[in-house]
């Protein structure tokens, strides 16, 4: 993610122990306070965010993406293209279905499961998106799209509904790849052959930056728990096949 390589980066402190979380909740809430405090650009399309008021909510607020810094446009729910939210780029349903918790009584039984949880609140697996992106990419797959239709304005990201697929723009796709090998370093996620020939591609494609390496570091200092395909700047192709 080129575009903030000239990003000067404030010394944050951890204000948590180096060890691995176990609440979603207690996740988004350093993820806000302490990994992109002072660097609050959403994930996929690159929009600025900022707390503002809650409509029709008195004294609330949320994270809103200014639509104006990245050319964001709703495309069918405006009120939801209008907040901020954790995304998962390996999605709760995909390690999950590999559970045999989730096979046993779904995500919620799972969240019994203190893997699970982890996988769940694992700061490396969570970025900021446009709240209805996160709606409309749910679940699918990350792959390529032909024609890439746009239906967010002029932000780079596209869903095809039919085929169930995700695609990216290119300064996001090597952060996913790396995402997924270090999901499947740390917790044995199993990634799919042709998936993994994908995100090899991805990894080679767009190179680590610096905005990626701080928040690596970042989140080492706090969950304790390191990426060596970005800190280390190892492909993962060392992983072998699933």
């Amino acid at each position: 993610m080129n575009r903030l390589a000239c990003l000067v980066f404030a010394v944050i402190p951890a204000v948590v122990s180096a060890e691995p979380l176990t609440s979603f909740s207690q996740a988004k809430r350093i993820l806000e306070n302490e990994i992109y405090a002072d660097n609050p650009v959403t994930f996929y399309c690159g929009c600025s965010y900022s707390e503002a008021p809650t409509p029709c909510k008195k004294n609330r607020t949320r994270l809103t993406p200014d639509a104006s810094s990245c050319g964001l446009a709703p495309r069918k729910q405006p009120n939801r293209s209008g907040r901020i939210e954790w995304e998962h780029v390996v999605p709760a349903w995909e390690f999950g279905h590999q559970m045999q918790c989730w096979q046993d009584g779904g995500r919620k039984a799972c969240k019994k499961d203190p893997t699970f949880r982890a996988m769940e609140a694992d700061l490396y697996n969570l970025v900021p998106a446009v709240g209805e992106l996160n709606g409309d990419r749910t679940n699918y797959r990350y792959g390529m799209i032909a024609g890439e239709p746009r239906a967010y304005g002029q932000c780079d990201f596209e869903v095809d509904f039919k085929a169930r697929v995700a695609e990216p723009a290119e300064h996001d796709r090597g952060d996913i790849a790396r995402t997924y090998f270090y999901m499947a370093d740390q917790y044995g996620l199993k990634i799919g052959r042709k998936q993994r020939q994908l995100f090899e591609a991805w990894a080679r494609q767009d190179p680590i930056d610096k905005w990626e390496q701080e928040r690596a570091r970042r989140i080492e200092m706090i969950q304790g728990t390191k990426n060596r395909f970005v800190a280390d700047q190892q492909l993962g192709t060392i992983l072998g096949p699933n």
